[in-house]
């Protein structure tokens, strides 16, 4: 496939229309990302994103731009037709299914999804090979990921992995791992994105999703909020493959081992200058608040572990934040049943209450046998009907 060794185009445009629609994004930085788009819509003729950017009023009308760009495409359509015709009465099999494969990606380049869509099903259709069928599923799901088409690449998933079925090498099936985990972590399925990604560290090639230091990016914050500390330590922590890039990455090497080693207030730290990185990622967005509030639970957890009970005032310390910010975030997640504690507000101490495993084993199994009797006399009055 194209662009092995490199970031799908298609891609970087989408993460720099969604930073264009972002706030938190400088002015200056915004007036360069427009620049960029309005390039690289002009350079690759993409008619349909063009006219889309026009009526949102991010790009200005320019009536002569878009009937030239009009005429190239109907120009390059004609060739690529020709050359169709052309294999189908004088070449083989397979130069027919290359000659509707180019224009498969030529819709794709010019951003048209409904036909390149339409079109890499009549090139699935010229395809035998089960890798070369894989290779279409791949061009499907990154047309689904420019514009977060969940149900397309939930659907072009399950494709792959029935075509796994027939057969297929295992660098596709790697790459299809990151394509899951991806899409797993885009839907807030935190812990079997970062089983996904883990299991993809030392296999990984698919730089056409994003670049190796992203993919680390990703695998790290995913873990931290998923991983138990001994999984932690031996999956992330010390992973060779984590530790050569994590350093390129700024404050994520911090973030990752000031929690692992329980040093709070460099955490907290750490934290305040990744939220930025997390915010304005595309895939990470829309669930900015729930991480934030994820992360907070593991770290407090961690922390309030060691101890039957604790003051406020040292656990405040311990984190570099005043006594009232504790107290306000702990009551939060007390009251959403996220810690295990209570606060004694007149002695300024915070006692843990943590549930007994075997209690909770015992109350799981009362109700599950409290609903299994309920079904069988449901079934009994059924049978004597």
């Amino acid at each position: 496939m194209e662009g092995e060794e490199s970031q799908q185009p298609q891609l970087i445009l989408a993460d720099k229309l969604f930073l264009l629609k972002q706030p938190d994004v400088q002015d200056i930085d915004k007036v360069r990302f427009k620049e960029d788009v309005f390039s690289f819509v002009k350079e690759h003729d993409m008619v349909p994103l063009y006219e889309t950017l026009v009526a949102d009023s991010v790009l200005d009308t320019d009536r002569a731009l878009l009937d030239s760009m009009r005429a190239k495409i109907d120009d390059e359509l004609k060739k690529l037709d020709e050359k169709i015709a052309d294999a189908e009465e004088n070449l083989g099999e397979s130069e027919v299914r290359e000659a509707h494969l180019a224009k498969s990606l030529f819709f794709i380049r010019i951003g048209d999804k409904e036909k390149a869509l339409e079109h890499l099903k009549v090139t699935e259709t010229k395809t035998v090979a089960v890798g070369q069928k894989m290779d279409l599923v791949f061009y499907t799901l990154q047309l689904g990921f420019f514009d977060m088409d969940f149900d397309l690449i939930s659907k072009s998933i399950d494709k792959a992995k029935s075509l796994f079925e027939e057969g297929g090498d295992w660098e596709r099936k790697n790459r299809l791992k990151v394509y899951e985990g991806l899409f797993c972590m885009s839907t807030r399925n935190f812990k079997k994105a970062a089983a996904l990604f883990l299991d993809s560290i030392s296999t990984f090639t698919t730089y056409e999703l994003f670049p190796y230091d992203t993919f680390i990016f990703y695998t790290v914050l995913t873990s931290i909020i998923t991983l138990d500390r001994v999984s932690l330590k031996q999956k992330v922590v010390d992973a060779p493959e984590i530790l050569t890039v994590i350093g390129k990455i700024p404050h994520l090497s911090e973030f990752l081992n000031s929690l692992y080693d329980c040093q709070y207030k460099s955490f907290f730290s750490a934290f305040a200058g990744l939220t930025e990185q997390i915010k304005l990622d595309r895939y990470l967005h829309p669930h900015f608040r729930y991480y934030m509030r994820e992360i907070r639970t593991v770290i407090y957890s961690q922390f309030l572990e060691s101890y039957k009970s604790v003051t406020i005032e040292a656990m405040a310390k311990a984190f570099g934040v005043s006594v009232d910010f504790i107290d306000v975030e702990l009551s939060r997640f007390i009251a959403a049943g996220k810690l295990h504690c209570k606060i004694d507000k007149v002695a300024g101490v915070l006692e843990t209450n943590r549930p007994d495993a075997k209690n909770a084993l015992y109350q799981a199994t009362i109700k599950q046998g409290d609903f299994l009797l309920n079904r069988i006399q449901k079934l009994s009055r059924v049978i004597d009907l």
